[in-house]
This record gives C-alpha cells, structure tokens and sequence, in this order.
C-alpha cells in the first residue's frame, strides 16, 4: 500500500428530500469538478421548520481529495 497525502475542503449541500440526500447532492455536484474524493465526515446538520415540519436539510461536510503522485 502507498503512502498518500490528502487534502481536505468543506462543502455544504442541500436537500428538501433528506440528509442523505443532501450528503449526496454535495458529494455529486462537487465530482463534477474535482477528482479523487475519497471519505467524507459530517461535520453539522441543519434544517428549516415551516408549520411544524422539516421542509429543508442543509448538511457541512468535509471532503478528503487525494494529492495525485
């Protein structure tokens, strides 16, 4: 196994559907641009409550990029 070195950002996605949606949403729009995301880690969940009822997730995650050799 090689020694790798990653580099780590922050992303917060968005989701009216549910927190893995929005996990999901983040992970997938941010592939399009950036190469080698390899692990996530939740960092905050949020939500918006309208009439008593979550209508709106927004989950911070940070996303680990591995350095290419």
């Amino acid at each position: 196994m090689s020694d790798h070195v990653y580099k780590q950002i922050e992303l917060t996605g968005s989701s009216t559907q549910s927190i893995q949606h929005a996990i999901e949403n983040a992970i997938e729009k941010a592939s399009r641009t950036l190469r080698n995301l390899h692990w996530f880690e939740v960092t905050d969940t949020r939500g918006h409550i309208e009439s008593g009822k979550v209508i709106h997730w927004q989950v911070s995650l940070k996303v680990g990029l591995r350095i290419e050799d």
